[in-house]
């Protein structure tokens, strides 16, 4: 491979990461809204968390299908069925380390919004492996 094909693929790659904390961003906008609202609403921590993600699914399928994994995204059929599925238990995976992040920081005294900020982190870094390597591949 020519030497100047490395820099401009590693740039590309930067720019799906970016695409993808940009879509990620969004998506924890319609998280974290619902989250506060349930919590304001006097639901348990954990579960306003859980439902504040499970709206964050939904907008975060929307925007990485059309903004962050235009190339790889399946177009129809069965495949486009297939990912969907793989994206819903990745997203799965992601709402039960949130919720148990949450979960367990607010049983030990942490203020829930600081638990919620550490359950993002920790959602985000699982859910880019999963859909970069096993999703959206």
């Amino acid at each position: 491979m020519p030497a100047i094909a490395l820099p401009l693929i590693d740039r590309l790659r930067q720019m799906q990461v970016i695409r993808y904390a940009l879509a990620s961003l969004g998506a924890l906008a319609v998280d974290m809204g619902g989250f506060l609202l349930l919590l304001r609403m006097g639901l348990m921590p954990a579960l306003a968390s859980g439902c504040g993600y499970t709206l964050g699914i939904v907008a975060h399928w929307l925007l990485s299908s059309r903004a962050v994994f235009t190339q790889t995204v399946a177009r129809g059929g069965t495949a486009r069925l297939r990912q969907q599925s793989l994206f819903l238990m990745s997203a799965l995976i992601g709402l039960g380390v949130t919720t148990a992040v949450v979960g367990l920081l607010t049983l030990g005294g942490i203020d829930a919004r600081l638990a919620k900020a550490v359950a993002i982190v920790a959602s985000f870094v699982v859910t880019w492996v999963l859909r970069k390597k096993v999703v959206f591949r």
